[in-house]
């Protein structure tokens, strides 16, 4: 095996971003895409955790489940947990890499890494904490063995890769947050650390160290999104691109509506709403920090790589002056803008809404005050009680003496077992309680949020009707309305 193809450095940038799954179903085919675009562009690649068949079964998943079994501080099924992984990503290596050498090298790192996390949780289970810089070192073990594979596989394919851990990038004090100068200060890291990259193809670590307050509470699951991002603005990358399992992102979810179109291009607003709302596209913040960069993010197929994916880059149409920023000493007359108005026409066409989505999972909790308080102090009373227990609230809807809201939460706040139905999250268990006091609660679960997404809907004269008339015509009630931008 000889090591032929490497990075030339008088090409542009282009970072390739692949999700877990990519990489524990389509490893093969990552390095053919990688050797394919080393021949007009400068690679670098950023890796999750591998996933196979199930997001439940990944190594993040289980590397949180061994977290949670060390803390327990009685139980040794953390040990049961860190031997699977081992064997997974070994068995793995197996499969894929034809160098002995490599495999052998490969094999002896992911002893390491596996010997070290054991050794971590063993520590943890001794004290019976685990702090939130401890949880993120110990599921950036997911990212290292990623990384350390695909590598491993790049180079079994005669790609000049070369490994690159970003664990202990950045010195984090516990006083610094997470904000811009946080980001910039990654991206500054990022860079020094590749200034002597030269011809090698860099494998990076999605994980990039420690940050303030943890880096799943802080940022969440989509911080390999955000890494590539940062990482892109770092490089002054011509393209992020964003290698998933499906053609790009589409006007609806294609697998239940046969006639979705794949949208060829989608501003980076709509993409955080459909992200929000239900589709899978991409994190927010790996949006601000890319698009801030004017860096345009490709999604991509990784089992479909001539497919030219979904561009997600700013509309000029868009580019607006910067409102004055509004202090005590300003004048209130900045605080108003022109009302929204007209039929929302774009070059001559009237604009039409980008996707729709859907959002399963939903609870909504209904509040009637009690009469006892002015509206202000029921509503200070009522999202006080959210805040204290850390309820976070997709939709509300209000009136002076009621509110509805819609919460979602992935881990379920109801359990049923036939027609009996019981609030099992302790956070709203507590929340329920104190809003008690403020006024009659009830609510509804089995429910879904259905959102239509669209560039300036607000200005579309008469969509919000034909919304309407669609669902009324297929017998769809709604509980509840609400507009966003």
């Amino acid at each position: 095996m000889s090591i032929d193809m490497s990075n030339d450095d008088s090409k542009s940038w282009v970072v390739h971003k692949y999700g877990g799954t990519a990489v524990g179903k389509y490893a093969r085919e990552i390095a053919g895409i990688v050797k394919s675009d080393l021949s007009s562009n400068r690679v670098a690649i950023v890796c999750s955790a591998r996933s196979t068949s199930t997001k439940s079964e990944g190594t993040t998943n289980k590397l949180l489940r061994a977290a949670k079994e060390a803390e327990s501080g009685n139980s040794k099924t953390y040990e049961d947990i860190v031997t699977s992984i081992r064997q997974d990503h070994i068995k793995t290596a197996e499969a894929n890499i034809t160098s002995e050498a490599i495999q052998a090298r490969l094999s002896a790192e992911i002893d390491e890494e596996c010997n070290d996390l054991s050794h971590f949780l063993a520590a943890v289970q001794k004290i019976q904490e685990i702090t939130p810089r401890s949880l993120d070192i110990i599921i950036g073990k997911g990212e290292i063995l990623s990384c350390r594979f695909m590598a491993a596989l790049l180079q079994d394919n005669g790609v000049n890769a070369d490994f690159v851990d970003l664990s202990n990038l950045l010195n984090v004090r516990s006083t610094l947050s997470v904000d811009q100068s946080f980001f910039n200060s990654v991206i500054t890291a990022i860079r020094t650390l590749l200034s002597t990259a030269g011809a090698k193809v860099p494998v990076i670590t999605g994980y990039f160290g420690t940050v303030p307050g943890g880096l799943l509470s802080q940022v969440g699951r989509g911080y390999t999104d955000l890494c590539a991002a940062l990482l892109s603005v770092s490089l002054a990358a011509s393209e992020l691109q964003v290698w998933k399992e499906v053609d790009g992102i589409f006007s609806a979810d294609p697998r239940k509506v046969s006639t979705a179109r794949l949208l060829s291009a989608i501003t980076p607003l709509e993409a955080a709403e459909l992200t929000f709302w239900g589709s899978e596209v991409i994190h927010p913040f790996t949006m601000e920090q890319a698009i801030r960069a004017r860096i345009p993010i490709r999604i991509r197929n990784v089992t479909n790589p001539l497919g030219s994916g979904t561009k997600i880059v700013p509309n000029p149409s868009d580019a607006s002056p910067r409102r004055p920023t509004f202090t005590a000493n300003t004048s209130t007359s900045l605080l108003f803008r022109p009302r929204s108005s007209g039929p929302g026409i774009a070059d001559g066409h009237a604009r039409r809404p980008t996707a729709v989505t859907i959002k399963h999972n939903i609870l909504v909790m209904n509040i009637h005050s009690n009469k006892r308080s002015l509206s202000h102090d029921f509503f200070a009373r009522v999202f006080s009680t959210l805040d204290r227990w850390r309820l976070s609230v997709d939709l509300i809807s209000t009136s002076e003496v009621h509110v509805s809201m819609a919460l979602h939460s992935e881990s379920g706040l109801v359990h049923s077992v036939g027609s009996s139905k019981e609030v099992v999250d302790l956070d709203l268990q507590g929340a329920l309680a104190d809003l008690a006091e403020v006024g009659n609660v009830d609510l509804i679960d089995e429910m879904a949020i259905l959102a239509l997404v669209g560039r300036e809907m607000k200005n579309m004269t008469g969509i919000a009707g034909k919304m309407f008339s669609v669902l009324g015509d297929h017998n769809v009630n709604i509980e509840m309305i609400s507009q966003g931008t």
